[in-house]
């Protein structure tokens, strides 16, 4: 077998009418497992996306010579393989459908009863996927074992956590049994010690021939990645061994400059409704298929509070936020006061909604793409998953403000669908602060952010906690995430209160 995988020679990548890269120079040897890493933009995901073959590659040299000669050595027995076939790829999105095969999942459908039935499970998804190789390593029952997906395999798939999903997205490339696997991010959404044993997963992904291509972030190369790839604005600015660049003096992030006063004038934009008690939960559990998701959960938010929620994949924390956020309607008949209000007394959903900003990975995942940047943030003056009427020439106004704010400007025309996921991300988190409510619901909000773009959003959430009453509810997987403006915690363990 060749000893080259992949080799790029001055290639040109275009896609919806951009130039990615020009005169891009990439070459994978076998033995080689690379990290991509880079700020927020740089061309990582696109450069894993053109390696999948998704992308328009104009001029230059692409050749795939260790997965071309595998093809040739099945071309009697299976015509149509192709090198493509031969690379598994776990991505930023997901697109998963329902049974009938006629739509993509919609967001809150996890919450609803019948509609989260139209879907199929763990199980049964992964029975769908295809390998290629004579004698898989592989196997269904190794990596349902490796991913830890026994306990889900009746499950559907609308109703795994974040987490869960990336683990069940990473098993099904590699029941592919590909002979180069892309991750996009793998860690993003993973508990601790869910991202501790990645390491030891990917070890036995790298051990068993499968060669891996990353994205991660520089602090989360994991041991068995030899070379890292430095990107910067679409192009490969360095590449070293992973002890070389481990070896480097970590850079300074420097910081855009915030400005406070701007931010406190657009925070006194509107005056927000003073409430004693934003949420109450009075031994509150729900249940879905049989399985108790949360029980008897009682938790108080009183006005000016900031609070973490934490806990592992599957504990129930995007169904409690979901009971607070309108989103649940297993709210009703339930012990739950929100805004100073018993739940389910006459109160519609855009009544809770039009006090709450709120973003989570579903809201990512599932948000329109058809809406420029700066309609994406107005749209959160209305509550609607995009902009759904004429913009407001006063809304669009601050909405451009707050874009300002979290250092967005330029992108303010671009089509949301065309930047990159961290412009996305910061742009949804934009919009859940436009309408300045009294309530913040952040769920997993610096996932695929660089440290820069975390750091400069922290330090505008600290801001807006220093300088007003704003109630905040934080998720986070990682410690150095939580804002230092957080002061109280509820940990969640299987459904259940955890005393801290």
């Amino acid at each position: 077998m060749s000893t080259t995988l992949l080799s790029f020679e001055h290639i040109t990548v275009r896609h919806l009418q951009q130039t990615l890269f020009a005169d891009l120079t990439f070459r994978v040897e076998q033995g080689q497992n690379w990290a991509l890493i880079g700020k927020s933009g740089s061309g990582k995901s696109a450069l894993l996306d053109t390696i999948a073959g998704n992308f328009n590659i104009m001029g230059g040299r692409v050749s795939y010579p260790g997965l071309e000669e595998v093809v040739q050595q099945h071309t009697a027995t299976d015509p149509f393989l192709t090198p493509r076939k031969l690379i598994g790829r776990v991505g930023a999105k997901y697109a998963f459908r329902n049974l009938s095969n006629t739509t993509e999942f919609y967001y809150q459908q996890r919450f609803n009863a019948h509609d989260s039935e139209d879907a199929l499970t763990v199980q049964g998804y992964l029975a769908t996927i295809q390998s290629y190789a004579d004698e898989p390593f592989w196997t269904y029952e190794r990596t349902i074992d490796t991913l830890n997906l026994g306990h889900l395999q009746q499950q559907q798939l609308i109703k795994l956590s974040n987490g869960e999903t990336k683990r069940l997205l990473i098993a099904a490339a590699l029941l592919k049994n590909p002979l180069l696997l892309l991750l996009n991010n793998p860690l993003t959404g993973l508990d601790k010690q869910t991202r501790a044993a990645f390491d030891d997963i990917l070890t036995a992904i790298t051990a068993s021939g499968t060669a891996v291509i990353m994205a991660t972030s520089p602090h989360e190369i994991p041991s068995s990645i030899t070379h890292v790839a430095e990107l910067e604005s679409g192009r490969i600015v360095a590449t070293s061994t992973r002890q070389a660049f481990q070896a480097r003096q970590p850079v300074t992030t420097e910081l855009p400059p915030l400005d406070t006063e701007e931010l406190r004038a657009l925070l006194s934009l509107t005056t927000a409704p003073a409430f004693e008690v934003i949420a109450r939960l009075e031994n509150v559990s729900v249940t879905y298929g049989g399985k108790r998701v949360l029980d008897q959960i009682s938790w108080e938010v009183r006005q000016g509070e900031r609070w973490a929620l934490v806990g592992p994949n599957g504990a129930g924390k995007s169904t409690l936020l979901s009971l607070l956020n309108g989103d649940n309607p297993q709210a009703y008949g339930k012990q739950i006061k929100l805004f100073d209000r018993q739940r389910g007394s006459g109160e519609s959903i855009w009544d809770i909604k039009k006090q709450i900003g709120f973003v989570s990975p579903e809201l990512f995942q599932y948000f329109p793409a058809q809406n420029t940047c700066l309609h994406v943030i107005e749209s959160g003056f209305y509550d609607t998953l995009g902009l759904l009427r004429k913009s407001e020439a006063a809304n669009a106004a601050v909405a451009l403000r707050w874009m300002r704010v979290l250092a967005l400007e330029q992108y303010a025309a671009t089509p949301f669908r065309q930047v990159s996921a961290s412009v996305q991300r910061l742009s949804l988190l934009a919009r859940a602060m436009v309408k300045n409510p009294p309530l913040f619901i952040f769920d997993e909000p610096c996932q695929g952010l660089d440290a820069g773009q975390q750091a400069h959003f922290k330090h505008v959430l600290d801001t807006i906690c220093q300088v007003s009453n704003a109630t905040l509810i934080y998720v986070s997987h990682y410690q150095q995430e939580i804002p230092a403006s957080v002061t109280q915690t509820l940990q969640l363990e299987q459904g259940r209160r955890v005393q801290t």
